[in-house]
């Protein structure tokens, strides 16, 4: 078996009828993906708050065999708190997901603050066990921060065999992500390279009006299609996760990818101007991954709330702050925040989100 192209299923963002994976719609989402000859699925235990290990299970491990997909999850520190706390989470990831074994076990979202945490519980000598038990095929890591610590992390654990970046042309040359520098790290110590984020959590698609003419001159594709084929172009990339959450934007991806064709001098062009165009708006770089909503005291949907802010800067809209007024009907408002910090302890961007949320406040909560 084969990795196909440089297409993945990312797993975090799937069809949802409600609160729980629309199963039907996963499952012919799936058929489709390898029915184009794609095979690679990445989920992680956090995914969904548990339910995309399980529609993996239901969808793609029971109806297909083992020898004919790769599947990816993840070892996150949100999960354990001692060395003793690993294996039992391990086995309920295989056990959750009804596999013997992951092709790609990562150590998720790798940052300087947790990479202490996964050195002193052993994390990294586990992994390495796992694989020598057949449990595990390869070892990688998911990674959030500065390039530097990057490669602190490479060159003290040579075992790491891929590892996954967020890597789009509007965080290319971003002095907070450093796309490009994390980039040639991996290149640096000739690792493969597999891109989360490519599209930047949709905001590469729900692109303003003036920044949309670069790429409508070209006469091609989708929004979405340049984003992802513009990190697929890159050398070292082996492949470009997509968190889809309908058929349509599957097919979209298919149309694509299949044949995939890198990109030409004037799609490079195009896309760094699309870039320049996004960076005069001043929006929050959220990617919503979602990671900060876990533990707010306040249950502040932190996420959702950037989202409406970005769309009130960008676009000026009516809507932004009737969504505004949805995703606080029942959950805390931007001003409850009590700046306890710990959603940026777990931001992967290392936002400022104590201050933002006042901003957000102080954009949508205003005395009549």
């Amino acid at each position: 078996m084969e990795l196909r192209e440089k297409f993945g299923f990312g797993c975090m963002r799937l069809p949802m009828n409600g609160d729980s994976v629309d199963y039907p719609e996963f499952t012919r989402m799936i058929d489709a993906f390898m029915e184009a000859g794609f095979n690679y699925f990445d989920t992680a235990h956090g995914y969904l708050d548990g339910k995309s290990e399980l529609a993996i299970k239901d969808c793609l491990v029971a109806r297909y065999p083992r020898d004919s997909y790769y599947l990816t999850d993840k070892l996150t520190t949100h999960y354990f708190n001692t060395e003793e706390e690993i294996v039992p989470l391990f086995e309920k990831q295989l056990k959750n997901t009804g596999v013997d074994y992951f092709d790609y076990y990562f150590f998720h979202s790798i940052t300087a603050k947790n990479y202490v945490k996964f050195t002193n519980t052993h994390a990294f000598e586990h992994a390495q066990k796992f694989k020598e038990e057949g449990r595990i095929k390869h070892i990688g890591m998911s990674f959030h921060d500065k390039a530097e610590v990057l490669d602190r992390v490479l060159s003290e654990h040579p075992e790491i065999e891929v590892v996954q970046i967020q890597f789009n042309y509007a965080d290319y040359e971003d002095e907070s992500i450093e796309s490009k520098k994390v980039y040639d790290v991996c290149v640096k110590y000739n690792k493969p390279v597999l891109v989360m984020e490519p599209i930047k959590g949709g905001a590469l698609v729900n692109l303003p009006d003036h920044a949309k003419v670069h790429l409508d001159a070209l006469n091609g594709g989708s929004y979405a299609s340049y984003a992802i084929r513009f990190a697929a172009s890159f050398e070292n990339v082996m492949m470009v996760l997509s968190g889809m959450s309908n058929f349509e934007q599957l097919q979209d991806n298919i149309s694509y990818m299949k044949d995939f064709k890198p990109f030409t001098k004037e799609e490079y062009e195009a896309v760094f101007k699309v870039r320049d165009e996004l960076k005069t708006l001043g929006d929050i770089k959220c990617t919503a991954c979602r990671y900060c909503v876990d533990g707010c005291p306040k249950n502040i949907s932190i996420p959702d709330l950037f989202s409406c802010y970005n769309a009130k800067k960008i676009f000026n809209d009516w809507n932004s702050a009737f969504y505004y007024g949805t995703h606080t009907a029942n959950k805390g408002k931007a001003s409850d925040c009590i700046k306890c910090g710990k959603c940026e302890i777990t931001c992967p961007q290392h936002l400022n989100i104590r201050d933002l949320l006042e901003e957000v406040a102080n954009t949508f909560e205003k005395k009549a």
